[in-house]
């Protein structure tokens, strides 16, 4: 069976709010996004859905590339998982997107976190609960936590979990682009190679 890469992006954008949670799980990088594609150009989560406004949130799809996240201290991982796993992935993500309206950020569940206390509420997630969330049906991907407990360390930590890249967000992105630019110069390079072999082939023929 095929298999597919997800990516995993763990950020942490210096906020206030961003610090408190730092210092609750004694962890950094306490902000997950799933995407599936390493330019990370389709990236899911739960969050702010106004930059500035950390008490509006709910299911969004963030831009990595914005003002509010590109300075960001990040950690990139990518997973391998099969074709259909992947497929359930999406899914699972399409079906909270289509009832996104109804969702929003479960900052009560963050204190359920910090004193182990299960707060189940109804269509209201934090980051790491809403990716705890969609992988929930992967065999390979079992967390040692509910999903209400679940903290981005406890995803990063998951055997099979490859870190690509880790420093400020804004330069993964000129990487990306850098190692994309040299390897679209290696194809020209090697065409061109192979239609010149192609021509002397011929000349020699005749």
């Amino acid at each position: 069976m095929e298999e597919k890469t997800i990516y995993f992006l763990f950020t942490d954008t210096g906020t206030c709010l961003s610090r408190m949670i730092n210092f609750c799980t004694n962890q950094s990088l306490n902000h997950v996004s799933i995407s599936f594609d390493p330019e990370l150009k389709e990236v899911y989560s739960f969050g702010r859905k106004r930059p500035r406004n950390p008490f509006v949130g709910g299911f969004i799809q963030e831009d990595p590339q914005s003002d509010f996240m590109r300075n960001a201290n990040c950690a990139i991982y990518s997973y391998t998982v099969s074709e259909s796993d992947c497929a359930i992935i999406n899914h699972h993500i399409k079906e909270i997107e289509a009832e996104k309206e109804a969702y929003k950020f479960n900052f009560i569940g963050l204190l359920g976190v910090l004193f182990q206390i299960k707060i189940s509420r109804r269509n209201a997630l934090f980051c790491s609960q809403f990716v705890a969330t969609v992988l929930r049906d992967l065999e390979h991907f079992q967390l040692p936590n509910p999903a209400c407990f679940t903290t981005p360390a406890d995803i990063r930590a998951h055997e099979g979990m490859q870190l690509i890249y880790q420093g400020k967000l804004s330069h993964y992105f000129v990487d990306t682009e850098r190692k994309l630019t040299q390897g679209e110069q290696a194809l020209q390079k090697q065409s061109f190679i192979l239609l010149l072999s192609a021509k002397v082939k011929q000349f020699v023929i005749r």
